[in-house]
């Protein structure tokens, strides 16, 4: 094959190319205006006043004083450590018999088998 027929079939590949991209392109158009994403991107809500948004400003920063007061402040001296709670002879007792007992069947069942 000579050079201008080399050159002939990549024009004609450009060429297919080229159509397929513009078809891609067109698909591509038409499915991009049904996605519901770019809706959202070109909406701009109700408009409101100038008087009304500086009305919204005012509450929001009266509600965020509000938060700033409720909230407790934290004293400088140390955090108490949480006090562990100790259990009882009586109940300490009571666990290590069930163990007890429980080992004992165990070792019975054992025997057994």
């Amino acid at each position: 094959m000579n050079l201008t027929g080399v050159v002939q079939e990549l024009r004609k590949e450009r060429d297919r190319t080229q159509t397929e991209l513009e078809r891609l392109d067109a698909a591509l158009a038409a499915l991009g205006s049904l996605d519901g994403a770019s809706r959202v991107l070109h909406r701009r809500g109700r408009p409101v006043s100038a008087v009304a948004r500086a009305r919204m400003v005012t509450a929001q920063r009266a509600r965020r004083a509000r938060e700033r007061e409720e909230k407790p402040t934290r004293s400088k001296g140390p955090i108490p450590i949480r006090v562990r709670r100790k259990i009882s002879a009586a109940g300490l007792a009571s666990i290590r018999a069930a163990q007890n007992a429980r080992w004992a069947k165990w070792k019975k069942q054992q025997k057994a088998a």
